[in-house]
C-alpha cells in the first residue's frame, strides 16, 4: 500500500518541482529585465549634450542622463535626452537648416542667372555705345561740318535704340521709318541747296520715301535685321532677369508646420534617443524632402518650357542675324544708303518736284554740284583691327555658348532638388542598416513617393494638404508662362505686349509699351517679397527722388499676370 501511494504521488511531486523551477526562472528574467531597464534609464546623455552645445544651445536644464519622454510631441516617447524646451529649439533649428539647404542647393543656379544677366546687359549696352562712337568718329572724318550740323538725326537713332532695349515704349519699325524720312529731308535740302524748302514741302518729301526708295534697299533690309535682332536681345535679357527673380523667390521656401515636424523627426530625434551622430536613411530623407518641396516640384514643368524657349532665342543671338552682326557695321550700311541717295539725287529730285511742286530758289543761290562734291567725301569704314571691341573684347558667340550650357544644366532643377539635398554622405547614411528610420536605427521600409503636390497624399512622413497649393509658387508658374510666350514670339521676330485698358488701340508688333525710365528689369509681385526693381541703383534713386512711378508695358504685363492669372489658375485647377 505504501509503495502504491509513493508511485501515485511521484508524478505530482515532479510536476510541482518543474513549476517551481519555471517560477524561479521567470523571476530571474524579471529581475534581469528590471536591472537592464534600470541601466537603460540611467544611460548617459553626454554625447547629446556635446552635440547640442555644438549647435550653439545652452546646456542649462539639459539632462545628464535619460529621462522619461512622455512630454515629447514629435520624437518617440521612450527614455530620452530631450526636454520639451530642447524639442522646441530643435524644431526651429530644423526649419532654419532646411531653409539654408534649399538656398545652398540653388545658389549655383541662381548665381548663374544673376551673373549672366549682368554680363549680357552690359554687353548689349556697350555694343550700342561703341557702334554710336564708331559712326560719329567716321562720319565726322568723312563728312565734316555737314555731318556735325545734322548729327542729331543719328544721335536720335541710337537714343531710340537704347530706349527700346532698356524697356522704353518704342515701336522699332516706326522709329526706323522716321529716321530714314528725316535723313531724306536733310539730304534732299543739302543736295538741292539752291532751293528754299518750307516745312510743308519737306513733309511732302518724306511722304514719298517708300515710293521713291532714295536709299535703295538698305532701309528695308536694315529694318528687318534690326527689328529681329533687338527683339531677340531685349527679350533674352528679360528672360534672364525673369529666371533670376523666379529662382530667388522660389528658393525662399515657405516651411509649413507639417514639414517642420517631419524635418525635426528626421534631423534631431536621433539626439533625443541618444544617437546624435546617426544620419537619416536615404529613402527616408527623400520622402521628407519631396513632401516639404512638393510645390517647388510643381514649378518644374513650366520651368523646363521656359528654359527651352530661352535656348531657342539664344540661337537668334548667334550667326549673321545676331545683334552684334547687325549693329557693328551699321555705320557702313547707313553710309551706303547715303551714297545711293547721292547717286540717284537727280532722279529723286525730279520725282519730288513733279509730285510736290517746283520749289522757290534760295536767296543764297548755291549750286547743288558744289554741295554734292563736298558731301561725297571719302568714306572709309573701320578695318576689323580698328573697330572698337565690345564688352572688353568678349565675343557674343562665346557668351551664348556659355549661357546655353548653363541653361541646359538648370533643366529639371526643381524636381531634382530633393535628390541634391539628400545626397548620400552629405546628409544621409549610405548604409541602409545603420541609419535613422524615423524611430530607431535600422532599415527604412516605406517606398519613396513621386514628386509633386498631388502625389504627397500617400507620403508616410509629411502631412501635406494637397488642396492648398502655395500661392507664391503659382504666381511664379504664371510669370514663367507669360515670359515663355514672349520668348517664343521673339524667336519668330514678334514683340508682343498688352496695353492698359485705358490706352487706345490694341496690342501689336514691335515696341514694348514702356514709359521712359524703364530698364530691362521686369517687375514681379509676390506674397512675401516686395516689388523687385532695376539693378541700376542710380536710376532707381533718381526716380525715387523725383517722385516718379515707372509704368512699363512688359513689366506691367507680368505684374498683372502674376497677380491675376494665378488666382484664375488656382480656381480652375483645384476645383
Amino acid at each position: 500500500m505504501e509503495l502504491l501511494f509513493l508511485s501515485e504521488t511521484s508524478p505530482r511531486i515532479s510536476l510541482m518541482n518543474a513549476m517551481w523551477r519555471l517560477q524561479v526562472a521567470l523571476c530571474t528574467l524579471s529581475v534581469l529585465s528590471l536591472s537592464s531597464a534600470g541601466e537603460s534609464k540611467a544611460r548617459s546623455c553626454s554625447e547629446v549634450r556635446q552635440a547640442y552645445n555644438a549647435k550653439g544651445f545652452s546646456l542649462l536644464n539639459v539632462p545628464l542622463q535619460e529621462i522619461s519622454g512622455e512630454h515629447l510631441r514629435v520624437c518617440p516617447q521612450g527614455y530620452t535626452c530631450c526636454t520639451s524646451e530642447m524639442e522646441d529649439k530643435l524644431n526651429q533649428q530644423s526649419k532654419q537648416e532646411f531653409e539654408n539647404m534649399v538656398e545652398e542647393s540653388s545658389r549655383h543656379m541662381r548665381t548663374t542667372f544673376i551673373s549672366r544677366h549682368k554680363v549680357f546687359d552690359e554687353f548689349f549696352l556697350e555694343l550700342l555705345d561703341n557702334s554710336e562712337k564708331s559712326l560719329n568718329s567716321m562720319f565726322t572724318k568723312t563728312y565734316g561740318k555737314l555731318y556735325m550740323q545734322n548729327s542729331e538725326v543719328f544721335q536720335d537713332l541710337f537714343t531710340e535704340l537704347k530706349r527700346y532695349y532698356t524697356g522704353g515704349n518704342v515701336n522699332l519699325e516706326e522709329m526706323l521709318n522716321d529716321f530714314w524720312a528725316r535723313l531724306l529731308e536733310r539730304m534732299f535740302q543739302l543736295l538741292n541747296s539752291q532751293y528754299h524748302f518750307t516745312d510743308d514741302y519737306l513733309e511732302c518729301v518724306s511722304k514719298y520715301t517708300d515710293q521713291l526708295k532714295p536709299f535703295g534697299d538698305v532701309p528695308r533690309k536694315l529694318k528687318a535685321q534690326v527689328t529681329r535682332a533687338f527683339i531677340a536681345a531685349r527679350t533674352f535679357v528679360q528672360g534672364l532677369m525673369v529666371g533670376r527673380e523666379v529662382a530667388n523667390r522660389v528658393a525662399k521656401v515657405n516651411v509649413v508646420p507639417g514639414c517642420v515636424r517631419a524635418l525635426t523627426k528626421m534631423l534631431y530625434c536621433p539626439y533625443c534617443r541618444g544617437m546624435p551622430g546617426l544620419k537619416p536613411c536615404h529613402n527616408y530623407c527623400h520622402n521628407v524632402m519631396r513632401g516639404c518641396l512638393a510645390n517647388q516640384a510643381d514649378l518644374d514643368a513650366e520651368w523646363n518650357l521656359f528654359i527651352d524657349a530661352m535656348l531657342l532665342v539664344a540661337n537668334r543671338l548667334e550667326g549673321p542675324s545676331s545683334i552684334e552682326t547687325v549693329i557693328q557695321p551699321i555705320d557702313i550700311k547707313i553710309s551706303e544708303a547715303i551714297m545711293t541717295m547721292q547717286d540717284n539725287s537727280m532722279q529723286v529730285s525730279a520725282k519730288v518736284f513733279q509730285s510736290c511742286g517746283q520749289p522757290k530758289p534760295s536767296a543764297k543761290g548755291r549750286s547743288a554740284r558744289g554741295i554734292s562734291d563736298v558731301f561725297s567725301a571719302r568714306y572709309r569704314p573701320y578695318t576689323p583691327e580698328q573697330r572698337p571691341t565690345t564688352a572688353a573684347g568678349t565675343s557674343l558667340d562665346r557668351l551664348v555658348v556659355d549661357i546655353k550650357d548653363k541653361l541646359k544644366e538648370s533643366k529639371r532643377f526643381w524636381s531634382k532638388l530633393p535628390d541634391d539635398i539628400c545626397a548620400e554622405g552629405k546628409l544621409t547614411e549610405s548604409d541602409e542598416e545603420q541609419c535613422w528610420n524615423s524611430h530607431t536605427k535600422g532599415r527604412y521600409f516605406p517606398e519613396v513617393v513621386k514628386e509633386g503636390l498631388t502625389n504627397q497624399v500617400n507620403n508616410p512622413e509629411v502631412n501635406v494638404d494637397i488642396t492648398r497649393p502655395d500661392t507664391l509658387i503659382r504666381q511664379q508658374i504664371m510669370a514663367l508662362r507669360v515670359m515663355t510666350n514672349k520668348l517664343k514670339n521673339a524667336y519668330n521676330g514678334n514683340d508682343i505686349y498688352f496695353q492698359d485698358s485705358s490706352d487706345e488701340g490694341s496690342s501689336s508688333g514691335s515696341g514694348s509699351g514702356c514709359s521712359d525710365g524703364c530698364t530691362t528689369e521686369l517687375v514681379f509681385v509676390g506674397t512675401e517679397a516686395p516689388v523687385i526693381g532695376a539693378d541700376r541703383s542710380d536710376e532707381r534713386a533718381a526716380a525715387a527722388a523725383a517722385g516718379k512711378s515707372l509704368s512699363c508695358g512688359p513689366s506691367m504685363l507680368l505684374v498683372v499676370a502674376s497677380l491675376t492669372l494665378p488666382l484664375w489658375a488656382m480656381q480652375t485647377e483645384w476645383r
